[in-house]
């Protein structure tokens, strides 16, 4: 197979998810090798949400160390002037990472009730590997990370909501034209 090629903001976060994972962890003070780590790209948790379903939507990813849980929101640039462009993230976005971190530092102790669904089937999977990974497991190691590409080195204008951390990457060295290189 020859080069693969991807554009926009997931194409990004799988490439960052395989070649950046080291700034996530250098952030945080993290000394898990990123080897050692374990990704879920784009975990779908539903796509309705609402104040009546127990669907919340999905990440742009999440890293499990030994140490930490990275809860990742991604944005990007869209090779547009960041200097100019706002970062905010939308209410459903933080109160995703909210739900998580409840269920992720609960689940142990109370039973999410087996529905047999894809939403219970996939929540239930992932709390087990990221709670089997990360121990001893608290709310104080469950970390909402915003990660904001650019392809020059440069720095949004606004600081996300105070309970997520900013990682900036620049992406404009593995770039080609407008799209990234995935392999």
């Amino acid at each position: 197979m020859g080069k693969i090629l991807g554009y926009g903001e997931d194409a990004l976060t799988l490439w960052a998810m395989r070649n950046c994972i080291t700034d996530v962890l250098r952030r945080f003070r993290d000394e898990t090798p990123p080897s050692d780590c374990m990704v879920f790209y784009r975990p779908s948790f539903g796509r309705r949400g609402g104040s009546k379903s127990t669907e919340f939507g999905e990440f742009d990813a999440i890293v499990a160390s030994s140490k930490n849980v990275y809860l990742i929101e991604s944005k990007w640039d869209n090779l547009a002037n960041a200097e100019n462009r706002r970062i905010v993230l939308k209410n459903e976005q933080k109160l995703r990472h909210e739900l998580f971190a409840w269920y992720l530092t609960h689940w142990s102790k109370k039973r999410i009730p087996k529905t047999g669904s894809i939403l219970a089937v996939n929540l239930q999977y992932v709390l087990k590997v990221l709670q089997s990974r990360c121990k001893p497991l608290s709310k104080q190691n469950v970390k909402n990370v915003l990660v904001f590409f650019s392809k020059e080195k440069t720095k949004p204008s606004v600081k996300p909501d105070p309970s997520f951390h900013m990682i900036n990457i620049s992406y404009g060295g593995d770039a080609a034209g407008n799209f990234i290189t995935l392999g």
